[in-house]
C-alpha cells in the first residue's frame, strides 16, 4: 500500500533576503501555520546563501504534521531592474519622472532569469512583460 498523502494546512508566500532571513518576517506570517519556523530559516538561507543580497521569494507548504516544504521563486522584476540600474527606487511619479534607462541587453537578461516564473510562452512575451514593469517604475527601455 503507498504511503498515504500529507494534508496541506497552510500555503504562505514569502519575500525574504536571500542567505538571511529574518526570524521577526517568519514570525508574522509562519507563528499561526505552527510550522518550525528555526528548521524554514535554515533550510532557506542554505539554500539563498549564494544569492546573497537578493530578495528570494518562497512559497511555504505546511502540512498536518507540521511538516513543510518549500519552492522557491525568481527574484521580482522591479527588485531586478533596481539592481540592474543601482538604484534605490522607482519614480514616485512615472509618468512624469525617469529614473534611469535600461540597455536591451539588461532587459533580456532580467527576462531570461524571470521567464520560470512569468505567464510568458517565449522569451519575447517575457521581454514585453519586463519592459511593461520598467515603464511602470518610471525606467525607459532603449
Amino acid at each position: 500500500m503507498p504511503p498515504k498523502a500529507k494534508k496541506k494546512t497552510h500555503e504562505v508566500t514569502l519575500a525574504l533576503e536571500a542567505g538571511n532571513a529574518a526570524m521577526v518576517d517568519l514570525g508574522k506570517m509562519l507563528g499561526p501555520t505552527g510550522a518550525n519556523m528555526r528548521a524554514v530559516k535554515v533550510e532557506y538561507d542554505e539554500a539563498t546563501s549564494k544569492n546573497r543580497g537578493e530578495i528570494i521569494p518562497v512559497i511555504v507548504s505546511v502540512f498536518e504534521d507540521r511538516s513543510h516544504s518549500l519552492v522557491y521563486k525568481t527574484p521580482p522584476t522591479s527588485f531586478l531592474i533596481k539592481k540592474s540600474l543601482g538604484i534605490p527606487s522607482g519614480a514616485a511619479n512615472p509618468l512624469t519622472t525617469t529614473v534611469g534607462t535600461l540597455s536591451a541587453t539588461q532587459v533580456k537578461e532580467i527576462a531570461e532569469r524571470k521567464l520560470p516564473d512569468l505567464n510568458a510562452n517565449d522569451l519575447d512575451a517575457a521581454i514585453q512583460i519586463v519592459k511593461g514593469t520598467a515603464r511602470s517604475m518610471g525606467v525607459k527601455v532603449a
